[in-house]
């Protein structure tokens, strides 16, 4: 197959992986109930009808006019959805509903921005020769962002009142009764971290690129994820009031806040509830604890253990016994599955801790792909070299303050195509209403 044949298919491809991502947004938005849609379910969050408009406005803003040149027929609104907010960045927005256009507006612009960029993109497809410098990278981009907001999207709704959703299944799902998270030695090796070219064609965020190696020394880390039944223990032995176990920061926003217990928790009388998607449980003992990352450091110390570095987790996820040799993914080399873990849009709420033992790494620690994202205690930082995407700068440079953390894996609503070996997640550490675990490591 010829370049120019190989280009062709590839953007069809890239096509039809962006109107499935569509799919996916537009399949969330039917959850919420009409009269929700101008709700605010997490307090740093735009209101959701921001969200509908976003994640179109976002595609027509990289795309139209550095790809195709197009021009705009409503730059209010381009303008207005442009941006979301960084959580815990600042004080708490404070518009109104009445801020918001209606969302019968929002959806008439949703499908003019789609119909033009669709047929800007068939005329791409129709003429290679015309070239469109960066259009490949740009529907890649174009394709994750959104499918990040999907994920955003799920724990947004999750945090929205059932009865302002249109409801779905509830309840746990079967696990693996015989579990039980163990401390796994991992020897010394050498990990490579970032995106390293195989093809040369391979896609990554700029905080990807820059693939290097560092030696890790041997340690230990928990085969499975700390599960809400460890967290509770953690908070019987007084945990939430011991402020040693606490930075002075993380101290000041867990009075602050009044944070108790995870996020995802609800007492009702003496028992503890959970915040499934579509409606309360008792709490599942043996499913993963969400928490934001001062929790998760809190924990850990009470332990006498630590969060993983992220070269760690690289090393006990990616790694093998043998010297110099890493997998694509913990399992090897085969492309993500339902066997492998709870990811790609698979469930709402997470599987029991070591449920999918198909999934487990060449050092038998599971669930380090899926069913949570992994806390770890590395700053999000750039590596070598690092060089800001030219049509999307800001996306992780932004970032760079040493407050953000890096986190990784994936959850539940995880699309299948960041599940990548060098693909990091960040958030600051004390946002609490993200899919996100941990475990603990012994150095």
């Amino acid at each position: 197959m010829g370049a120019t044949a190989t280009a062709v298919r590839i953007r069809h491809d890239l096509h039809a992986r962006l109107i499935d991502a569509r799919a996916q947004t537009d399949d969330l938005f039917q959850i919420v109930r009409a009269e929700a849609i101008y709700d605010r379910p997490i307090p740093e969050r735009h209101r959701i009808i921001f969200y509908l408009g976003h994640v179109e406005a976002f595609d027509w803003n990289l795309l139209a006019q550095r790809a195709f040149g197009l021009q705009t027929t409503h730059r209010s609104f381009d303008d207005l959805f442009a941006f979301g907010i960084d959580p815990v960045g600042g004080g708490l927005p404070s518009d109104g509903p009445n801020d918001w256009p209606a969302r019968g507006e929002v959806e008439s612009y949703n499908q003019r921005l789609r119909d033009e960029l669709d047929h800007a993109i068939g005329h791409a497809l129709a003429h290679p020769e015309e070239g469109h410098p960066h259009l490949i990278p740009m529907l890649e981009v174009a394709i994750e962002h959104r499918l990040m907001h999907a994920e955003t999207l799920s724990y947004m709704l999750h945090r929205l009142p059932t009865d302002r959703k249109i409801r779905g299944p509830i309840g746990p799902s079967l696990g693996n009764p015989r579990f039980k998270s163990r401390l796994v030695d991992v020897p010394a090796g050498r990990v490579t971290l970032g995106l390293k070219y195989a093809n040369g064609d391979e896609f990554g965020w700029d905080n990807e690129i820059g693939a290097h190696a560092t030696d890790v020394a041997e340690f230990a880390i928990e085969s499975g994820n700390v599960t809400n039944q460890d967290f509770l223990r953690f908070m019987q032995a007084g945990g939430y009031e011991n402020p040693a176990l606490w930075s002075k920061e993380s101290w000041e926003w867990k009075e602050k806040e009044g944070v108790g217990h995870p996020a995802f928790w609800k007492r009702d009388g003496n028992l503890w509830m959970y915040r499934a998607m579509f409606g309360e449980i008792r709490l599942p003992l043996d499913w993963p604890v969400y928490v934001s990352q001062a929790e998760a450091t809190a924990y850990a110390k009470w332990l006498g253990r630590a969060l993983p570095s992220e070269a760690q987790f690289h090393r006990a996820a990616y790694g093998t016994r043998e010297s110099g040799k890493e997998r694509s993914y913990p399992w090897g080399e085969d492309a993500p599955s339902a066997l492998h873990g709870n990811f790609n849009f698979k469930q709402w709420d997470p599987a029991p801790t070591g449920s999918h033992p198909e999934g487990a790494s060449a050092f038998g620690v599971q669930d380090m792909v899926g069913n949570g994202w992994e806390w770890t205690r590395t700053p999000f930082a750039p590596f070598p070299g690092f060089v800001p995407m030219p049509f999307y700068p800001g996306y992780s440079a932004n970032f760079f303050d040493g407050k953000h953390y890096v986190m990784k894996g994936g959850s539940p609503r995880t699309a299948a195509c960041m599940l990548r070996r060098s693909f990091r997640n960040w958030f600051q550490p004390h946002y609490p209403y993200v899919y996100a675990t941990f475990r603990c490591v012994e150095d």
